[in-house]
């Protein structure tokens, strides 16, 4: 595959470029820097979204009348790589990069007339209700229920791992609307505002001290039957749509880069020995050099990708680079680990919020190390683990 960019390109490039210059701040570049998941500092993120909103840049492959641009995927991956690599803050993805695109396909004209500029405009903020107390690989055996009473669904029952439940106003959920037929035949995908009565969302502590992930009980909880999307018992299909997004369209391959800049800025920074910085340490040096071309590969997956999802025929690419992706990522945070050397250990949590400007032990590179190591320990379980990827490809390529 020729990687070859047009005349035209280069110059969209440098559009881009001169813009992002024009509205960095202190406060988008340290959320960015600071970030220790997909998931940055809330009210930042917020910021940086309603900046892109004003530009017109938010969602620029949506079409127009819904928001977008009309630009090409070309033109979209150019923006996440310069945004990536100026240093600015990821997108909160449930809604921006999951359920919107989704809703292009699948939703009806009074739903996307009514939510898709809540979600732009970031007055609505989505959650993801897939996961459940024994139902995350096997996302079929739901049990949260949502039971036909009038012109309402009564919703009973949990979801877990929902990221940013605690900032977010929405949560869209697969829920069981018929138990009488096999597993995936009976599930339906419903929206559902968060501050209904009989909803309760209670916060988890991550490991390294955080709260990303929540879950949410649904107690008699009244839905309204407009708030289904697609059909009654299709929200199998609607559900593996989103996933693709999830799973890969958004492109892994500019947050590599990235990631890649930023260890050898912390191995050019700090020494294995005196005098002698990690970057310039033989063996360390042979390490990086090998996950760098390994993100290469990532480069030119993601590109067979975006050529395959525009004949609708992305779903076994999705899963393998997502595979990819996440894989190569945690081997990168291992190597991060080594550079930050002695300072390890080190629990700086104050020092990751976007306003900080104290001291830090060791330097402000390797602050979020660790803990962002310790979230990324889950990139190969949410969105579906890496085993259930590679089920996905020897089911879709090898006919297993």
């Amino acid at each position: 595959m020729e990687l070859s960019v047009s005349q035209e390109l280069q110059a969209f490039r440098e559009e881009v470029r001169v813009f992002l210059e024009g509205v960095k701040t202190p406060r988008l570049l340290n959320a960015g820097a600071r970030a220790t998941s997909v998931f940055p500092d809330f009210e930042t993120v917020v910021e940086w979204q309603g900046v892109l909103l004003k530009q017109g840049w938010l969602v620029p492959t949506w079409p127009e009348k819904n928001g977008g641009s009309g630009w090409t995927q070309e033109q979209k991956s150019i923006l996440d790589e310069e945004i990536k690599l100026a240093g600015f803050p990821s997108l909160i993805p449930m809604g921006l990069m999951m359920l919107g695109p989704m809703m292009l396909k699948y939703g009806s004209e009074e739903q996307k007339q009514e939510l898709l500029p809540r979600l732009l405009s970031g007055d609505d903020i989505w959650c993801q209700g897939y996961s459940e107390p024994g139902s995350g690989s096997d996302l079929a055996s739901l049990k949260t229920r949502a039971i036909a009473d009038g012109d309402d669904y009564i919703v009973n029952g949990s979801k877990i791992w929902t990221s940013y439940a605690q900032h977010a106003n929405k949560i869209f959920c697969l829920v069981k609307t018929d138990t009488e037929c096999k597993p995936q035949a009976g599930i339906s995908f419903l929206l559902v505002d968060l501050d209904a009565p009989g909803i309760t969302v209670d916060e988890i502590v991550s490991i390294d001290g955080e709260v990303e992930q929540c879950q949410v009980f649904f107690d008699d909880v009244r839905v309204p039957k407009t708030n289904l999307v697609g059909e009654e018992n299709q929200g199998w299909e609607v559900a593996k749509y989103l996933l693709e997004f999830e799973r890969g369209g958004g492109g892994h391959y500019p947050g590599i880069k990235k990631q890649l800049a930023s260890i050898k800025a912390l191995a050019q920074e700090q020494q294995v020995r005196p005098g002698q910085p990690y970057l310039q340490d033989p063996v360390y040096a042979d390490k990086l050099a090998r996950l760098e071309i390994e993100g290469l590969a990532l480069q030119y997956l993601e590109c067979r990708n975006q050529c395959d999802a525009k004949t609708g025929n992305s779903g076994a690419l999705s899963s393998m680079q997502k595979i990819v992706a996440t894989e190569l990522s945690q081997k990168l945070d291992e190597l991060a680990l080594d550079a930050r050397g002695a300072y390890l250990g080190v629990h700086m949590n104050e020092t990751l919020a976007p306003s900080y400007n104290g001291e830090f032990i060791g330097s402000e590179l390797g602050a979020p190390v660790m803990n962002y190591y310790m979230n990324n320990r889950a990139s190969t379980i949410y969105g579906g683990t890496a085993q259930i990827q590679r089920n996905i490809i020897a089911k879709l390529v090898l006919g297993l």
